[in-house]
């Protein structure tokens, strides 16, 4: 999705942060810095940005406020039907003072406002005429659309190198055309084994990076098994998370507690979530209640996750991790929208997915705030505790960054401790490429930046 005001998923953003700029970006604890645009806040609710430098859209218009404000505008516009409105829903009104200067004025004080405003700015004059920007993307950044099908996608920098994004949906073919050299890079998107082999092919080389992105096992707490802490508890201490990152990611991923990585501003670094502790966990199951006919037999349990091979092996992992403790798990795979839409509509016991790219901390109210059940939100497990409601609304309210990260590191301890989720670990970014490839830099994030400068030597 190449109209950054509709665009929800990982890939669209990166690609789009080539085509187009944005007001503001993230420093690597996730604080907001300037992009486009410095800011100063003038009041609790009125922010006024000053753009920084003169930029260019790809069409020869120059980029100024009333870009910024058309851009907004069409967000905020129910009609449009943008998925960032809810977002940005407490801005009030928005000016353009001068050509370099716009002020936000919202309906009421948000402490996280200035980083929730990473969309690209689009050029008001095509907006005005209903441009369809997902077709022909025009933006002010590094990299100019040139086409797109269901195949390829094609951007140019200004240097004239070409960008070719290619889709190949079979690992296994990824691998060979990156032999072949008709690939020269693919980030992620392979099985542990296949990076594996690619370390010792002479032609191809693999870098690493820390990740932040963060994988989890969800429970359906309206179940009448998952809804008891003693049966969560027993699942978090009869994983032992370790072992299956040695053994399936070589190492290349770290324990997480809290949903922030621990070098977030937010995060808090003491937290790595329930230790591995399987004679715990048997105790802790002595204590479930279970129905009469089921005191002599397993606990069966239902564990959907997505029919991608590596998360299917992963199942199996846990399954066979729980099987001497008294736990059953039959695990359910299923092509992703099949999957997805179960999970949203709460047909599950566990599942496991990930979170990406997380950069504000007002996820919480969005994955578990007790008002946040789907369809308004994500909070596909239904957890529903009155503390963690009120740490969050607590955190909303307050201004202070500094007391606001404070409630927040109260509130990821208060939710590894109630386990509406089970933290599993933040994997590490990769990115396997011909060794011609030079300069391509990996990103925490996972971002795509380094493709506006990386070299190929012939």
């Amino acid at each position: 999705m190449l109209d950054p005001r509709r665009a929800t998923d990982a890939l669209s953003s990166r690609v789009n942060r080539l085509i187009y700029q944005q007001l503001i970006d993230f420093n690597e604890a996730s604080e907001p810095i300037a992009d486009l645009a410095d800011w100063q806040q003038i009041s609790a609710d009125h922010y006024r940005f000053t753009l920084r430098k003169n930029v260019v859209f790809h069409h020869g218009k120059p980029l100024t406020s009333e870009d910024i404000l058309a851009t907004y505008q069409s967000i905020l516009d129910t009609d449009f039907g943008s998925p960032h409105r809810g977002t940005l829903s407490h801005i009030k009104k928005i000016e353009a003072i001068n050509p370099t200067q716009v002020d936000f004025i919202l309906s009421k004080a948000d402490a996280l406002f200035v980083g929730r405003l990473t969309l690209g700015i689009l050029p008001a004059d095509l907006i005005n005429q209903q441009h369809n920007f997902a077709a022909k993307p025009i933006g002010s950044g590094q990299a100019y659309f040139v086409s797109l099908n269901e195949q390829r996608l094609v951007l140019q920098r200004a240097d004239q190198v070409e960008l070719h994004f290619v889709v190949v949906k079979d690992p296994m073919v990824r691998v060979l055309k990156l032999q072949k050299g008709e690939l020269d890079c693919v980030q992620n998107d392979l099985s542990p084994e296949l990076v594996n082999y690619c370390t010792t092919q002479a032609e191809l080389k693999v870098d690493w990076q820390k990740g932040t992105n963060y994988s989890y096992i969800g429970f359906n707490l309206d179940d009448p098994w998952l809804s008891q802490p003693q049966l969560r508890q027993a699942i978090a201490h009869g994983l032992d998370r370790q072992l299956v990152i040695d053994a399936m990611f070589q190492g290349q991923a770290r324990l997480a507690g809290g949903l922030l990585p621990p070098e977030h501003w937010a995060g808090h670094p003491d937290l790595t979530g329930w230790n591995y502790n399987p004679d715990k966990a048997r105790d802790l199951l002595k204590a479930i209640e279970r129905p009469s006919a089921a005191k002599a037999t397993p606990i069966r349990l239902s564990f959907k996750t997505s029919s991608d091979p590596t998360r299917i092996r992963l199942a199996t992992l846990y399954q066979a991790q729980l099987k001497p403790l008294g736990i059953d798990l039959q695990v359910q795979s299923y092509d992703w929208g099949t999957f997805y839409n179960d999970i949203v509509q709460g047909r599950f016991q566990l599942f496991s997915l990930a979170w990406v790219g997380i950069k504000s901390p007002d996820i919480f109210q969005y994955v578990f705030s007790s008002d946040a059940i789907p369809p308004k939100g994500a909070n596909r497990g239904r957890y529903r505790n009155s503390l963690a409601d009120e740490l969050i609304k607590r955190a909303g309210r307050t201004q202070d960054l500094g007391q606001q990260a404070e409630l927040y590191r109260q509130l990821q301890t208060h939710l590894q401790a109630t386990l509406p989720i089970m933290p599993l670990w933040f994997e590490n970014q990769y990115a396997v490429m011909r060794k011609n490839l030079q300069g391509y830099q990996l990103f925490a994030d996972g971002r795509l930046d380094s493709l506006l400068t990386v070299v190929k030597k012939v």
